[in-house]
């Protein structure tokens, strides 16, 4: 059994399964293999930092999409002050990884997780997707009628 399956064992009563687009199955193809180092959360959507110099976006409804960190970063709708804070934090979670200190604008991953599977999930208005890595897991929930985006190790 997967890590996935058994995490999703644990959920399964509560949420359905639900299949991804052609454009999230090439994103997720390309996160396999990478660690999540932290992330933060603007306009609605969940940016998430890769060892890989790579954020990979995250949206309320599940699309995604996935750029090189400066490309992103210059890409925000958000004052010069919050894009200069959120490329230190990238550029300190890069060079000292989980161990960063003093980060202003990302949060840490809660967890270590090595990426090997991706699953999209939903429950009446919120969606999931379940990462499992190779020894943590996460779960990122959102809700299409709050806005409201979380990130959790399990």
């Amino acid at each position: 059994m997967s890590k996935a399956e058994a995490v999703y064992r644990k959920m399964a009563t509560e949420w359905s399964d639900r299949d991804t687009t052609t454009h999230q199955d090439h994103v997720i193809a390309h996160v396999i293999g990478a660690t999540v180092l932290g992330h933060f959360i603007h306009d609605l959507a969940l940016y998430v930092l890769l060892d890989i110099g790579f954020i990979w976006t995250i949206y309320l409804d599940g699309e995604m999409g996935l750029l090189p960190h400066p490309v992103t970063v210059g890409e925000l709708d958000a004052d010069e002050d919050k894009r200069s804070e959120i490329q230190v934090d990238i550029e300190l979670l890069l060079r000292e990884g989980l161990r960063a200190e003093g980060l202003r604008q990302l949060t840490p991953a809660p967890v270590h997780c090595l990426i090997e599977e991706v699953t999209f999930h939903t429950r009446g208005d919120e969606r999931r997707l379940l990462i499992a890595g190779e020894e943590d897991s996460l779960t990122v929930d959102t809700s299409l009628s709050t806005g409201e985006i979380k990130v959790q190790g399990v």
